[in-house]
């Protein structure tokens, strides 16, 4: 079944006269494919999707005004659908439009939120209510933004239940449309936007700086390493510069050792590891 039609994802004449072909259900016939559906059977399935199609564009109508392709909303609809055909259960006695009322709705107004900025707006129910309400307001107002009073915000903030930082993001993101940073910021349009972002990255001087200040450090760990008594290198090794820490117990077998043996000979290589290094840290001012 073709959904669009043409570069606008429009809904495709064909799609809707084939939605309108579709006959309604009866209780008897929706119970029917509903077990059948639950056991498996993809047929059954695929018709009470097709049959309650109708419900999903009524639906998706609701949300044109969000500036979003018809054909989206549809789609993203059907999805939900789909998942009330897969948790329906007849025998509860409900049908099976009511039920997927909730699921269709959820689905397109997930779309509706995640599309909307490419910054994140909300993840939890509350927040994908106030940003619901929120949208229907700047709808109301037929303003590019709008800015919310405090006594507004405020009750937004305790109605949904969620600070009031949250409240008064969310307000900027619903009222004031995602910009490119590639848009000229000056009459001549010789300058982006982009170009007042300071980069955080480090100099190729920093770099050079940062590189020789670790080779430095290095070469002294290594100098003051090589001056330790080879069991203590052998344990200051496998402890710390190793990609596995080696424990005491496996030192202790390696140098035929006590574990108690092998603490003490680790507290000591570090006390000589840190005289040794020690005037280089405060050389540099670092807490010794």
């Amino acid at each position: 079944m073709t959904i669009l039609g043409g570069k606008q994802g429009r809904l495709s004449a064909l799609f809707l006269g084939e939605v309108r072909r579709q006959p309604m259900l009866s209780r008897e016939e929706e119970i029917s494919l509903a077990r059948r559906s639950s056991k498996g059977d993809q047929a059954a399935a695929a018709r009470l999707i097709v049959s309650h199609l109708r419900f999903v564009i009524r639906i998706a109508r609701a949300y044109r005004s969000y500036g979003l392709p018809m054909a989206d909303l549809v789609q993203e609809g059907t999805v939900g659908l789909v998942h009330a055909v897969r948790k329906f259960n007849p025998d509860q006695g409900n049908r099976l439009a009511t039920y997927a009322m909730w699921w269709i709705r959820a689905a397109i107004q997930e779309h509706v939120v995640r599309s909307w900025s490419l910054v994140r707006v909300g993840t939890t129910a509350a927040h994908k209510a106030l940003f619901l309400n929120l949208r229907r307001r700047a709808a109301r107002a037929g303003l590019g933004e709008m800015a919310l009073s405090e006594g507004q915000a405020r009750g937004l903030a305790a109605r949904f239940g969620v600070p009031l930082g949250d409240v008064l993001l969310l307000a900027r993101r619903v009222f004031q449309s995602d910009r490119s940073l590639n848009v000229s910021n000056d009459a001549r349009g010789r300058e982006e936007w982009l170009g007042q972002i300071p980069d955080s990255r480090p100099t190729p001087e920093d770099e050079l700086a940062d590189h020789h200040h670790q080779r430095l450090w290095r070469g002294l760990v290594q100098r003051a390493l090589g001056a330790l008594p080879h069991r203590e290198q052998i344990i200051i090794r496998r402890r710390y510069l190793s990609e596995a820490k080696a424990t005491f117990d496996a030192l202790s077998r390696e140098l035929g050792l006590s574990k108690e043996r092998c603490r003490q000979l680790e507290a000591s290589a570090m006390g000589k590891l840190k005289a040794a290094l020690r005037p280089r840290w405060r050389e540099e001012g670092l807490p010794s």
